[in-house]
This record gives structure tokens, sequence and C-alpha cells, in this order.
């Protein structure tokens, strides 16, 4: 008698549960998700840019109220040995360190404000944001200290004292002795913006929540 003809077992390659399958075409693995990162990072880029242009043109306010709500430090002209000097009339005064305190609550102020105006359109966060709110208020900074110097009286304090006359009182051109002030925007952003984002930013999802691997929960116990 002839053993009965079996059929030959289908290759490995036609299994519908084969796990070693080739990749797909267009390119090797890990491809498509560098493609779907690659926009997003651009997109927080020309945003980040968008913010630093945003919150530098908001120096052009802080210099305005920096020259407005500053305080006057008090000069006198005079004239010793056919010279024109010029003194301070109120030695004890404290007019110059108010220039500096306005400066720096001011710049705290438009740190804090720009944080909150910028987490509430981009909740997100992310480092080019936290970058552009630095650069953004160092940038305001440096800009509302340059306009309130222009604005001011002006900085010829001899010619100055000799356009008003000898004895006769005029205001010290504003001047911003304490240059750490320039870094108060910047840091009150930074601040109160990560600090929003940890209170009320979006959350993570959990990954051991959503593995398909997490064993499943026992049985209930039996109705006694």
């Amino acid at each position: 008698m002839t053993a009965p003809l079996t059929p030959p077992p289908p290759p490995h390659d036609q299994t519908p549960h084969n796990a070693w399958q080739a990749p797909p075409a267009g390119g090797a693995v890990g491809t498509t998700a560098y493609e779907q990162d690659g926009p997003g990072m651009k997109t927080e880029v020309r945003e980040a840019a968008v913010i630093t242009v945003g919150v530098a043109l908001g120096g052009v306010l802080l210099g305005l109220l920096w020259w407005w709500l500053a305080p006057h430090v008090p000069l006198v002209g005079g004239v010793v040995d056919k010279s024109w000097v010029v003194y301070l009339k109120d030695t004890e005064g404290e007019q110059a360190v108010g220039v500096d305190g306005t400066f720096t609550l001011l710049a705290l102020a438009f740190g804090a404000v720009s944080a909150v105006v910028v987490f509430l359109l981009r909740r997100r966060g992310g480092v080019p944001l936290v970058v552009a709110l630095a650069v953004g208020g160092l940038l305001g900074s440096l800009l509302a200290w340059r306009l309130g110097i222009w604005l001011g009286p002006s900085q010829n304090v001899i010619a100055h004292a000799k356009a008003v006359g000898k004895g006769v009182t005029f205001s010290a051109p504003l001047k911003l002795s304490a240059k750490g002030a320039l870094m108060a925007w910047s840091l009150a952003a930074l601040v109160v913006h990560l600090g929003l984002t940890a209170l009320f930013g979006p959350r993570d999802p959990d990954p051991y929540q959503q593995s398909p691997y997490a064993a499943p929960a026992p049985p209930a116990p039996p109705a006694a």
C-alpha cells in the first residue's frame, strides 16, 4: 500500500500572526514618528519667536511708565571759580534709589503679567516658550531703559544748568544704577510661568494605567 500524501505545511511568511515582517515601504522604522515630530517643533519655534517679539515690544510701555512714575532727582547749578558746577540739592534724599526701585517693581509686574498671558494662550508650555519669555523680558527691559533715558531730562547736566540759570533747581537725567534690575522681568516671568504650569498645566497620562500588558483585576469573591 502507498502511504497517504499529506499537504506540506504553509510557509512561515504566510502565517497571519508572523511577528517578523518586513518594514513598511518608504524608509526605516521610526521615519513616520520623526516626520510627525518635525512640524511640531517648527511650530513651537515660530510661536516662540512671535512671543519674544511681543514681550519685547512691551518694553515701550514699561519705559513710558518708568519715565512717568520715577521720582525726580533735584539738581542745582552754580558758578565756582568762573566754572559751572552741578550738585545735588538734597544730599540725603533717596530719589536716586527710588528710580531704580520703580524700574524693578514695574519690571516684576510686567514679567508676571506676560507670563500669565502666555500661559493662557498656550498651556502646553515647552522649552522654546520658556526661552522666549526670558529673552523677550531681557530685550523689553533694555528697550524700556533706553526709552526712559531718551524721554527724560537732558544728559548734559552742565548745559541744562546754564539753560535754567544759576541756583535754579532742575531734574537730573534718568539713570539706572543697579543694572541687575534689567533681569527682573525675565526672572518674574519664568517663576510665574513655571508655577502656573505646575499647578494648572496639562498632565501627562500615566503609562501604567494605559499599558496593554497590565495584569487583569482579580475576580470578585463569590457571594456568601
